[in-house]
């Protein structure tokens, strides 16, 4: 399947390394101008320049902005009034115990975890629905219907944005614009490797303590490995597409059938 995104313009939030990094590079193969978002100039620059490496040709829009916050929100818009894919990556996670959780830290997984997507879909999706084309994406995560024992704050977060998924697929219901969950298995970013290790043995080689967390960890994954950020990216390209137009309203699994159920 060939898709071509030439004309569109897609932003993915906290794009300047791992899933979203990967996004941006599959969006930008694909023919859509990407705009590349995260909260400093230098972060974003550096982005810019690795986009640019692996793909020569590619429109790349800088959006240094921190959208975790109202005035962070308002400058991303401004400096991109519209876009046609919006990607929401951004997040956080972290292990903490769950009776040591603050209120402070449930707040903050909220506003950067959900509150930060529901402000730019409002500020996207009346233009997508206007102009009777548009895509709006969310990046959750197996957390979200298997809470970690060692993340609830994270895996509220997640099933938080399966319900503002699917709310915003309702209102936009016949417009030409579809809305959907990405849910992303367990996967290879550096923010993983550190979370890998703070659970195994940090003497062990990456392989074998890949091996050892999947193992004792998420065992239930079927393809007992961590998956690639570049396969979740496959599946957001594809849900941008043309071809994904009667893909609405879902929550689609891009999980290594980690999650132990026919449905979502």
């Amino acid at each position: 399947m060939q898709v071509n995104l030439t004309g569109r313009t897609a932003l993915v939030t906290g794009s300047t390394q791992g899933i979203g990094a990967a996004i941006t590079t599959a969006l930008a193969r694909s023919g859509a101008t990407v705009a590349v978002n995260g909260r400093t100039s230098d972060s974003v620059t550096a982005a810019v320049k690795r986009l640019r490496a692996e793909v020569p040709d590619a429109e790349v829009v800088p959006v240094a902005a921190d959208i975790a916050t109202e005035e962070g929100a308002e400058l991303a818009v401004e400096l991109l009034p519209e876009v046609d894919v919006l990607v929401n990556n951004l997040g956080i996670f972290e292990p903490r115990p769950a009776l040591e959780i603050t209120d402070e830290e449930w707040r903050r997984y909220f506003e950067v975890n959900v509150l930060a997507a529901v402000r730019l879909t409002r500020a996207y999706l009346p233009g997508m629905t206007g102009r009777g084309w548009g895509r709006v994406q969310y990046i959750a995560s197996d957390s979200a219907v298997v809470i970690p024992a060692e993340m609830i704050h994270y895996g509220m977060s997640k099933t938080a944005l399966l319900a503002v998924s699917r709310g915003f697929a309702k209102e936009a219901a016949g417009t030409g614009v579809t809305v959907n969950a990405v849910i992303a298995g367990p996967t290879h970013t550096g923010g993983v490797e550190d979370l890998v290790y703070e659970l195994v043995d940090r003497d062990l080689a990456w392989d074998e303590a890949q091996r050892v967390f999947m193992r004792k960890h998420r065992p239930q994954s079927l393809l007992q490995r961590l998956i690639e950020p570049e396969e979740i990216a496959h599946m957001v390209v594809y849900l941008s597409s043309p071809q994904a137009s009667a893909t609405t309203g879902g929550a689609v699994r891009v999980d290594g059938g980690y999650v132990d159920s026919i449905l979502p």
